[in-house]
């Protein structure tokens, strides 16, 4: 069997296994762990599965004394009703496979493992079931557990979709919900214009808007424009005739390889024209890659450590992406990281993904390159 025929063959079995999330029904026992086990185990790999609950399940399969750490997700976002066809079965026709995170991004698990089977050197896979749940609880908990001065890893290769590119920078994120207090009470009363909840925290929400606006004009990185803000979810009040008592923004943003985020949220956050009537709850914060130095500077001489050791590997390196990953999190431990994976990140979530089978044989050409060192 050719590397793209025993890469498809691995996708199809790998999405024919439902693993979508939410609403994150996987645990160690799940079928697809059972498949690629069966695959590796006869490669000469030794398999530890870990299971942190709530559908956070890390698969490392590891042969010999590797350099390097290859990590890919398994989970996927749930299929939308645009979907033409049955999304858990995998379709080739033409020049792309079809199904259900074939692009973002079993179809780089597909290719790691037929890689794997194809070759005998050292090397490490860590699969993971949680990205899509925005907690990455799975890379969190390995990085803990596995520093980088005792494993040894030169690099890690996080897949996601960059058209086998390796990706060196992409932006951070992280999400906070603004609570916002009022004064309750009837709305016939002229006090209702400064103490709703609402009108505060809509007011706020209108000046948020506004600095966004200007980052987009007048912040850059690399091709890279603003900090990608967006309100995501307004809530409060109960009716008309009433001043609201609370209001909750729920918000992020996206910011800038060169920006650090504590000092971007805080401008965001003195936006409120009276700080004493809200709270800032803190959501998800994923840092940028390479994440920021201890000191919060932004962290340019790991770029050019983690583009040697791409271009020592042959990698061809592409562009700064607006898109987060896990990577970032490898970075934030202290190892160097890249982003490499088939496909394109225009296809992933999308009704009907797809992903061209030329990126899948690339893919698993490249890993299975690194893989004979």
């Amino acid at each position: 069997m050719s590397l793209l025929e025993q890469t498809l063959h691995n996708l199809r079995a790998l999405v024919s296994c439902d693993t979508t999330n939410p609403p994150r029904e996987i645990s160690a026992q799940s079928a697809i762990f059972d498949i690629i086990e069966e695959q590796l185990s006869g490669a000469g790999f030794s398999i530890e599965r870990v299971d942190l609950g709530d559908g956070c399940v890390s698969f490392l399969a590891t042969r010999g004394t590797p350099r390097v750490l290859m990590n890919c997700h398994l989970d996927t976002v749930p299929a939308n009703s645009a979907w033409s066809r049955d999304p858990l079965d995998l379709l080739v026709e033409g020049d792309v496979a079809i199904g259900l995170g074939a692009c973002d991004i079993k179809g780089a698990a597909a290719a790691m493992i037929a890689a794997a089977t194809a070759t005998s050197g050292d090397i490490a896979l860590l699969f993971t079931s949680d990205e899509e749940a925005g907690s990455s609880r799975c890379v969190k908990d390995f990085c803990l557990r596995h520093a980088p001065r005792e494993t040894g890893y030169e690099l890690v290769l996080v897949a996601e979709p960059t058209r086998c590119e390796a990706v060196l920078e992409h932006r951070g994120i992280l999400t906070q919900t603004g609570l916002f207090d009022g004064v309750p009470g009837h709305a016939s009363q002229a006090r209702a214009l400064v103490d709703s909840a609402l009108h505060e925290a809509a007011r706020w929400c209108a000046s948020a808007l506004t600095l966004a606006q200007e980052h987009l004009e007048s912040t850059s990185y690399a091709g890279l424009e603003g900090i990608c803000f967006n309100l995501g979810r307004m809530e409060g009040g109960v009716k008309p005739n009433m001043i609201a008592a609370n209001a909750s923004v729920w918000w992020g943003m996206r910011p800038l390889p060169s920006q650090n985020p504590e000092t971007l949220s805080k401008s965001f956050q003195q936006l409120a024209a009276n700080p004493e009537r809200v709270t800032w709850k803190p959501g998800f914060y994923g840092p940028t890659l390479p994440a920021p130095t201890e000191d919060g500077a932004p962290g340019s001489a790991r770029v050019e450590r983690a583009r040697q050791v791409a271009l020592a590997h042959g990698f061809d390196i592409g562009a700064p992406v607006d898109f987060w990953t896990e990577a970032a999190l490898f970075s934030q431990a202290g190892y160097d990281t890249v982003v490499l994976g088939p496909g394109d990140i225009a296809q992933a979530h999308a009704a009907d993904e797809w992903v061209e089978l030329a990126q899948l044989e690339r893919a698993a050409t490249i890993y299975a390159a690194v893989m004979r060192g």
